[in-house]
């Protein structure tokens, strides 16, 4: 594996639409007690269920700490592969290298510097350092970024057009001393993209600012899910409305409208009293207190070789929602997940998972 500061765009990598084919899925196993409830039992149990729907369609890698992997290995499937990493939390999407493909069967990382979203915990040194893990095992070359960046800001239709939330990839807490068009060449010259799309705002109360996979997805070139509320004293509605008015203004990198298709959103939801009182406070921690709004969406599903993993939350907006994956998906199959316990640490199946690229 080689280490360089040449930009991949300028060595023929290009950053993968989600649907295009993978050779494996990249997992972490949680276990933080001031993120997860229980101790993280409930969440563990999730994640593994999580894991064994991917495995029906494709390799699954999850990284566990040294001293958890055998109970991690005691309550994950059979068929999903296990490794000792080193790691904070469980949000490999963010934690994770994007993973870059080139002509010809190469295949790339980016090492995005990674600051927990401004510091939402004060420990990240082992996450920053995460990509440097996984490339190796991945026998991917790795490209160092000059920009704090997550995996979940960022979303692409592989064919040059990326979509972003101005909301967070601005945010002072990340790279304040850069510009929006600073940013968005950085964007250019690290994935290989031709135009950025950038939307207002994040979905209501995200964690991370406003991560574009809770709000808006392509599903296939020329085509965007965003997640929708017909409730216009909700504040999602005004959100969701603006990132639709950019979107249909926008062309893709191709010169083509974008056709939008709503996917309206569960609840909203919100963490009960009894669930908030068994997340343990710890160093910067932000545990969420009772009451609190959750970002649930069905945008922030995950897409598979030859299926879609969508969490579901025991919402009446549950079963229209897969109907309309469904539609959109339609050589895929559709499968469902409980959603609610990896929602309480603050994400959803995307914010848990990346796509290793057949390369």
């Amino acid at each position: 594996m080689m280490t360089t500061q040449i930009s991949p765009a300028a060595d023929g990598y290009r950053m993968p639409a989600e649907w295009e084919e993978h050779s494996r899925t990249w997992m972490l196993w949680p276990f933080r007690p001031d993120v997860w409830r229980e101790s993280a039992r409930p969440a563990q149990a999730a994640f593994a269920e999580v894991a064994a729907a991917i495995a029906r369609f494709e390799p699954v890698t999850v990284g566990v700490l040294p001293a958890l992997v055998e109970e991690a290995r005691r309550v994950l499937s059979s068929a999903v592969e296990v490794v000792p990493l080193e790691y904070n939390d469980a949000w490999v999407r963010d934690t994770g290298p994007t993973f870059l493909v080139k002509e010809g069967g190469g295949l790339a990382g980016v090492d995005w510097p990674f600051n927990a979203w401004g510091g939402h915990y004060a420990d990240f040194a082992a996450d920053d350092a995460l990509p440097q893990s996984i490339l190796p095992i991945a026998s991917a070359r790795r490209y160092r970024a000059d920009l704090i960046m997550e995996g979940g800001a960022l979303h692409t239709d592989g064919e040059g057009t990326l979509l972003v939330v101005e909301e967070c990839l601005l945010h002072p807490s990340r790279n304040p001393h850069l510009s929006k068009a600073q940013i968005e060449e950085r964007l250019k010259r690290w994935l290989n993209v031709q135009t950025v799309i950038w939307l207002p705002y994040g979905v209501e109360k995200d964690e991370t600012a406003g991560h574009v996979d809770n709000l808006a997805c392509f599903v296939r070139p020329g085509v965007v899910a965003l997640t929708w509320t017909d409730d216009e004293r909700d504040p999602q509605y005004a959100r969701s409305l603006a990132a639709e008015r950019v979107l249909l203004a926008s062309h893709d990198a191709a010169g083509r409208r974008l056709e939008i298709h709503r996917i309206h959103q569960p609840g909203p939801l919100h963490i009960t009293d009894a669930e908030a009182a068994t997340i343990i406070p710890k160093d910067g921690s932000r545990p969420r207190p009772g009451g609190d709004r959750l970002a649930a969406s069905y945008i922030n599903h995950y897409i598979v070789n030859r299926g879609v993993i969508v969490p579901v939350f025991d919402d009446p907006h549950d079963a229209p929602a897969l109907a309309k994956l469904a539609e959109l998906y339609p050589d895929r199959a559709i499968v469902p997940v409980p959603g609610r316990e990896i929602l309480l640490g603050g994400g959803n199946v995307h914010c848990i998972t990346q796509q290793q690229p057949r390369g």
